[in-house]
């Protein structure tokens, strides 16, 4: 087993100079654009550093249990920052911060991922198993029917509009019930690499699954670090993203004052893109790769996540902090997320993608972005 390049001990001694930084900036009340700015690079750093370990993690498991590590312990800085978000009483930021995670993973990420994987494949074409974004969209549909049923209640001021909070509670609750019933058999039907596929009565499209499989498993590498230094990296990084959260929630909102951009700019913008720093970068990667079931399960993984379980899980928790998160949104992010959904089925349903689909999916996030500078 290789120990760690001199690229990749420097990129680390780096994050944690870039870390400490961030703390000394916070607790020595900086000037809010650095201190900001110095906050954002060390969430995308200890995000990179989150990142490189689950890969390491990948060599030993397969696509599905590693993506949804990496989408887990990738959106730790996501869960943080709208904690604090919430307990600072930035709801607008709270509630942007997670429909931009959502929109940023389905749209801006997703799409740029598709790019990369259809430029790197001999026909322009990016495959991949059909199964997960089918799930991903089932499961984005549930959360988007209630928050599409309330946001028509809240509309035409029926009398269930008064009831916004117990609402959001039960839609949470099955919401997380919908999740736990789809990712336990999800996780279980997981080939780990070097497994062999077994094409034996499945027909023609068992001995093209087989193919895949064996043509996955020959590009798989093998891991570089052992388990428990794999274990004390993702570790170490997801305490440290818990401290950086706090310190960038204290300087988002002077920041964005000096900077003249709205709180849904920066929810939906700056802390979606710097929370899902591991999506954009080990989607980017492992579609470089050639390794597309992988890249597209640690996006699409992320995507349902959000929306299936850690919307929700924040809605439950909230009730416990100053302000209270529910699934009632602006009807502009409502229409957003509704039309974003679609896409999404429409572009990775048949389980390929063209290059054009992944600019279509880009451009629709900077569109939204566009639009949230003047909200």
């Amino acid at each position: 087993m290789s120990a760690l390049s001199t690229r990749e001990r420097t990129a680390l001694i780096s994050i944690a100079l870039l870390t400490a930084l961030a703390g000394v900036a916070n607790y020595g009340a900086w000037a809010p654009v650095p201190r900001f700015a110095i906050a954002t690079l060390a969430l995308a750093g200890l995000a990179w550093i989150v990142s490189f370990a689950t890969e390491q993690l990948g060599e030993r498991f397969g696509p599905a249990i590693t993506g949804m590590l990496q989408s887990t312990l990738g959106n730790l800085p996501e869960l943080f920052v709208v904690i604090f978000a919430l307990q600072k009483g930035e709801l607008v930021v709270a509630q942007t911060a997670i429909v931009g995670s959502i929109l940023a993973n389905a749209l801006l990420v997703l799409g740029l991922v598709i790019v990369v994987g259809a430029r790197r494949s001999n026909d322009g074409l990016m495959r991949f198993s059909k199964k997960l974004p089918r799930d991903t969209a089932t499961l984005l549909q549930v959360t988007v029917f209630i928050i599409v049923l309330l946001g028509l209640s809240l509309g035409s001021h029926d009398p269930a509009s008064h009831h916004v909070k117990a609402i959001s509670v039960v839609g949470a609750i099955c919401l997380l019930v919908v999740y736990l019933s789809w990712v336990v058999p999800y996780l279980r039907s997981d080939v780990a690499p070097g497994a062999a596929a077994e094409p034996a009565d499945a027909g023609e499209g068992g001995v093209a699954q087989g193919a895949s499989a064996t043509a996955g498993t020959a590009a798989t590498p093998s891991p570089r670090l052992s388990l428990a230094v794999t274990l004390a990296l993702l570790a170490v990084a997801g305490t440290s993203s818990a401290f950086v959260s706090d310190w960038f929630v204290n300087g988002l909102k002077p920041a964005i004052v000096q900077l003249h951009v709205s709180q849904a700019f920066a929810g939906l913008v700056i802390v979606a893109i710097a929370g899902n720093a591991v999506e954009n970068a080990a989607g980017l990667v492992l579609a470089w790769k050639g390794r597309s079931d992988l890249a597209i399960s640690v996006v699409k993984n992320s995507v349902a996540q959000i929306a299936a379980f850690l919307f929700p899980l924040l809605v439950l928790i909230s009730f416990a902090l100053s302000t209270t998160l529910t699934f009632s949104l602006a009807p502009v992010y409502i229409g957003a997320l509704l039309l974003s959904t679609l896409a999404l089925a429409q572009v990775t349903g048949d389980g390929e993608a063209a290059e054009f689909e992944g600019w279509a999916l880009v451009a629709l996030y900077v569109i939204l972005g566009a639009l949230t500078l003047y909200e």
